[in-house]
């Protein structure tokens, strides 16, 4: 049974990404480096517009970090964290516990880790004894199946026994990524989010393939504590505040 099912509508949060790559912010389509969408060279600039449209957070990503196993954009995301007063959660391609420590030095709200999960799970469990509930996990998959390494690697890991893993391990918060529904505009995989929701005992975060406000309104509805919204932001599908009025954060 869910601990999270009967979460309100109201503590929903709709978190802008801000996904970087050679210091610029981009969306990739499904995951695909040779399929890239350039939207700013600027990436703090984008983030104070996220703060200044009422983002409650942040979820920042080293796609290059991500993509080589070792952050290589952290001085970026170090101006991001600095530039803003609203939590950044930061990701990619932190996989040691010294990356970890790097990140909340510089001021990290949350450390989401994917490819060490897999890999290395005393790095996980170092994380959880020394930061609790601000280490995230993200599950990201393919056909049902955990992917690592910037989404590059498969493995024959289900998703759903990951997961349990994971909280078994003591992870308080999963984030959750259909990779073949992101970037696409096309919804998020429903199905297996209320899955995860009905069967996990911890908050569940969307992410991949959000459309419109509908979408995130039924992401509340059916538990998850909140979305990562890229592209149908950056691309105006979506209105920030508005989506914020649609599910009671604003």
């Amino acid at each position: 049974m869910s601990g999270r099912a009967d979460m309100s509508v109201a503590a929903f949060e709709v978190i802008p990404a801000i996904d970087l790559r050679g210091g610029a912010c981009v969306r990739l389509f499904q995951g695909d480096f040779a399929k890239e969408t350039r939207y700013s060279d600027d990436p703090v600039a984008v983030a104070r517009r996220w703060q200044d449209l009422g983002a409650p957070r942040l979820h920042v990503v080293d796609l290059d970090g991500a993509k080589a196993g070792r952050p290589l954009q952290s001085t970026i995301v170090a101006a991001i964290v600095a530039a803003v007063s609203i939590p950044v959660e930061v990701s990619g391609g932190l996989r040691t516990t010294s990356d970890i420590e790097s990140a909340f030095g510089y001021g990290a709200d949350r450390v989401q880790l994917g490819s060490a999960a897999v890999h290395n799970i005393d790095v996980v469990r170092a994380a959880l004894a020394a930061h609790g509930d601000a280490i995230c996990i993200s599950v990201d998959s393919r056909d049902g199946h955990v992917t690592t390494d910037g989404w590059l690697g498969a493995t024959d890991l289900p998703v759903l026994e990951f997961a349990r893993r994971m909280v078994a391990s003591g992870v308080a918060r999963i984030m959750a990524t259909d990779i073949s529904r992101d970037s696409t505009l096309t919804g998020p995989n429903f199905q297996l989010l209320a899955q995860l929701v009905e069967e996990l005992p911890v908050p569940i975060v969307a992410s991949g393939g959000v459309a419109n406000v509908a979408d995130l309104t039924r992401l509340a509805t059916i538990g998850c504590e909140g979305a990562i919204v890229g592209k149908a932001l950056y691309e105006g599908a979506i209105d920030l505040p508005m989506a914020l009025a649609a599910v009671g954060f604003a």
